[in-house]
């Protein structure tokens, strides 16, 4: 037992007592039957809000669990409490990928998929969309296995930590494949706006990065599957954009070192489709992030919006990334039943400006219907019944498998619980 402290970047200091580690199945049923106060799953601390504090934490660091690559199904099942990067590297090992990773290799499976956490990429799905089976403990202290076979598995994959605990995921995994990564600088504003489609789709997984305040889009992080011909040299130049010529990190000033390897140079998926290393601190350290989902068709309104509040974005961003994610049908994923891009901020770890600028970007997008990111930075004005069709029937699921409210939080209270 420990005593938690702040999240992973410093800014946001938790409110919960204790960490527990609990090392077998049977110690944390015991822990979950025998409380009398609130607990939540924690994972890598990548959390920029409340979504993973209660009175009491759970660390699955110290859960035991192996790597079981079932061949013949394309699956393997994962302890939770693992990294991305960690289990990356074992697939690539035996010969095995997924199909898509997160920015950050650091963080973990499982608060990955609670959260609805994605890559990139107009034909790539969120990473919960991944999973076919998991294994969960219950709020009165069950052990419930759960594949896509029930009726209910895509309301329960991404659960937000309201169902219970859970222990093992079971991911579909695909042949290893390479990738390479070429940056392109200063894309003109129309291309963007007028072949958004396009240019998120001229690779594999696609970014764009900007201040919304320039005079063009700063960067294009373009990862492309290389399937064939490797020796193949990629355009020096795209809608306009210059492939760069030396190594950049999305936050100008930064060390491009901590950057996964770019400037065309092939090599294997999990090395180029997170933007940062395993080995090194991610992004740009001490920071706050928010980001917004919304349905693709909107792609250009939605831009031309944000721009209008470039002046005031700029001086309080490190960096604004532009992505896309296919649809899916997992209840509370933000791709929900549609297609959708991410406009994510890597604020300045100034609270009080990021708060009023949220203000202003959720006012400005509200036209449009943003749904937010389950574990970054938001406000208070969101009608969820209408963002998430389905979220009465999650709440359903919250009463079965949480009766007692062991794993309500302040949080879910205020979100989909209110």
């Amino acid at each position: 037992m420990t005593t938690p402290e702040r999240n992973w970047s410093g800014t946001y200091a938790y409110a919960a007592q204790q960490i527990y580690c609990p090392r077998t199945i049977a110690e944390l049923q015991r822990l979950i039957e025998t409380t009398s106060s609130s607990l939540h799953a924690l994972g890598s601390r990548h959390s920029f809000n409340d979504i993973s504090d209660a009175a009491g934490l759970i660390s699955l660091e110290a859960f035991p669990g192996n790597v079981i690559i079932d061949e013949d199904a394309r699956t393997v099942s994962v302890p939770a409490g693992m990294r991305y990067g960690d289990l990356a590297r074992q697939l690539h090992e035996s010969g095995w990928a997924l199909s898509n990773l997160p920015s950050l290799p650091h963080i973990t499976v499982a608060g990955s998929v609670a959260t609805a956490t994605h890559g990139s990429g107009n034909a790539n799905q969120s990473l919960a969309s991944a999973v076919t089976g998991m294994s969960l403990i219950t709020g009165t202290g069950d052990q419930v296995q759960m594949d896509h076979t029930e009726p209910t598995f895509a309301g329960a994959v991404v659960h937000l930590g309201a169902l219970g605990v859970v222990t093992e995921l079971t991911l579909a995994i695909e042949p290893t494949f390479e990738v390479r990564q070429v940056i392109y600088e200063h894309l003109p504003w129309d291309q963007l706006t007028g072949s958004f489609e396009e240019v998120m789709g001229a690779g594999y997984s696609v970014s764009v990065i900007t201040d919304f305040a320039g005079a063009d889009v700063d960067m294009i992080w373009a990862k492309s599957r290389v399937d064939d011909d490797r020796s193949a040299k990629p355009p020096s130049e795209l809608f306009g954009a210059r492939a760069a010529t030396e190594k950049l990190h999305m936050t100008r000033g930064n060390d491009p070192l901590h950057c996964t390897p770019q400037l065309g140079e092939p090599g294997p998926w999990y090395e180029r489709l997170p933007h940062f290393l395993l080995e090194f601190t991610p992004s740009s350290g001490a920071e706050i992030q928010s980001e917004y989902l919304l349905d693709r068709r909107h792609a250009s309104s939605a831009i031309e919006a944000l721009r209008g509040l470039g002046h005031a974005i700029a001086p309080v961003v490190k960096s604004g990334e532009i992505r896309t994610v296919a649809a899916d049908e997992l209840w509370l994923s933000p791709a929900y039943e549609r297609n959708v891009f991410g406009v994510h901020f890597t604020w300045q770890p100034d609270a009080a400006a990021v708060n009023a600028l949220v203000r202003s970007i959720e006012a400005a997008l509200q036209p449009f219907h943003p749904r937010p990111h389950w574990a970054k930075v938001f406000g208070d004005a969101h009608q969820w019944s209408e963002l998430y069709p389905r979220l009465a029937d999650f709440r359903q699921l919250v009463e079965a498998y949480d009766p007692r409210g062991i794993f309500r939080n302040p949080y879910l209270s205020r979100t989909i619980l209110a």
